[in-house]
């Protein structure tokens, strides 16, 4: 099995690390999380890996975590990410033996998680890692949910992608927008930030393990009444992606239809009510 969203059913243990040790310890929260899903990402991970690192130590320095979620990878995955872990503390890898979907993934860094934001961004790094002081101001601004946008325009922001994939998100978009209703233009970009009490309740309301994932937590968001910013950022689209355009869309074009049905009627949790008649 070799596909985002072919299901799996086990996961192997959690490689202890700072998120793990706050939680035994009881230490206070990093302040940022980034979760990174990876599925045979040997070829492009370790750079952006190495990018992450130098923005966090100056920006945040031994205040963050990184947690990359293994989605079993075949192609050494794992074992690079061990090396880079054994000389950067902060970095920790969690492995699911089996390939469970680039979804399922996310779901399990972003619920593993410790800060009190949480972002997670695709392996490839298409999003440079400094794009998240964008989404961090949006998060002060008073958001729950930053999206990350490869449409919006903004000044100083440029993007690159390839015109045959752009054609495809177009389409995406418009169905998306009248099917499952949310109001973001992008809803695939893989760089999104969460307040940590948002991430939760959504991820744990959450089901998809494919690529639906993005829409589906974004829609309920709208349905919890967590406020949603989209923010404009910079974006190159990276050789070797694992979508493949007929097969993937056609399977997210027909997963709308279950995901519009099951977002309406999905019950906010106790916490989201409470909250909301305080």
């Amino acid at each position: 099995m070799n596909q985002w969203d072919e299901p799996s059913s086990s996961i192997l243990p959690i490689r202890p690390g700072v998120g793990l040790a706050n939680r035994i310890r009881g230490a206070v929260a990093p302040q940022l999380s980034v979760v990174i899903p990876a599925f045979n990402e040997a070829a492009r991970i370790g750079p952006y890996l190495a990018a992450i690192r130098d923005y966090l130590d100056s920006t945040y320095p031994h205040e963050t975590e990184v947690l990359v979620v293994d989605d079993g990878s075949r192609d050494g995955t794992a074992n690079l990410v061990e090396r880079i872990a054994d000389g950067w503390p902060a970095l920790r890898l969690i492995r699911h033996e089996l390939n469970r979907g680039k979804g399922a993934a996310i779901r399990t860094g972003v619920l593993a998680a410790c800060g009190r934001r949480i972002l997670f961004a695709d392996a490839d790094g298409a999003t440079p890692i400094e794009e998240e002081r964008r989404l961090a101001i949006a998060l002060a601004n008073g958001a729950a949910v930053a999206a990350a946008s490869r449409y919006l325009p903004d000044v100083g922001v440029s993007r690159e992608r390839n015109l045959r994939r752009g054609t495809a998100g177009v389409v995406f978009r418009w169905l998306a927008k009248r099917l499952v209703g949310v109001g973001v233009q992008d809803t695939q970009c893989g760089f999104k930030m969460f307040e940590a009490d948002a991430a939760k309740t959504l991820f744990e309301a959450s089901s998809e393990t494919g690529y639906l994932l993005d829409l589906e937590v974004l829609a309920l968001a709208k349905r919890f009444g967590f406020p949603v910013a989209e923010v404009a950022v910079n974006w190159s689209e990276k050789p070797g992606s694992k979508v493949r355009i007929v097969r993937d869309s056609v399977r997210m074009f027909a997963g709308l239809w279950r995901l519009r049905r099951r977002v309406r009627t999905v019950p906010a949790p106790d916490r989201v009510v409470e909250a909301r008649a305080a």
